[in-house]
C-alpha cells in the first residue's frame, strides 16, 4: 500500500495515534471510510454515464415518444364533453 511496509505504517499509525488521541482517531478513520465510499460511488455513476452508447439514448428516446403517443389519444377521449343523450 503505497509502497509502505507494516512497520512504516504501524509508525505512522502511531504517531496519529499520539496527534490525534484515542478518541478521535476512530471518529477520523470513520469519516475517512464515508469519503472514500462516497467517492467511488460517484466515480462509478460516471463510468456508468460515460459508457452509455448513443444508440441506448436513441433507443430511450424511441420509446419515450412512442409512450407519448399512446397517451395522447387517452387524453383526448377523456377530455371530450359527451354528446346529448337525449
Amino acid at each position: 500500500m503505497f509502497g509502505l511496509g507494516a512497520g512504516e505504517l504501524f509508525l505512522v499509525f502511531l504517531i496519529a495515534l499520539f496527534f490525534l488521541g484515542p478518541k478521535k482517531l476512530p471518529e477520523l478513520a470513520k469519516g475517512l471510510g464515508s469519503a472514500l465510499r462516497e467517492f467511488n460511488k460517484a466515480k462509478e455513476q460516471v463510468m456508468h454515464e460515460i459508457q452509455k452508447s448513443p444508440e441506448d439514448e436513441a433507443r430511450k428516446k424511441a420509446e419515450d415518444e412512442k409512450l407519448i403517443a399512446v397517451e395522447k389519444p387517452q387524453e383526448e377521449v377523456m377530455t371530450k364533453k359527451p354528446e346529448n343523450l337525449s
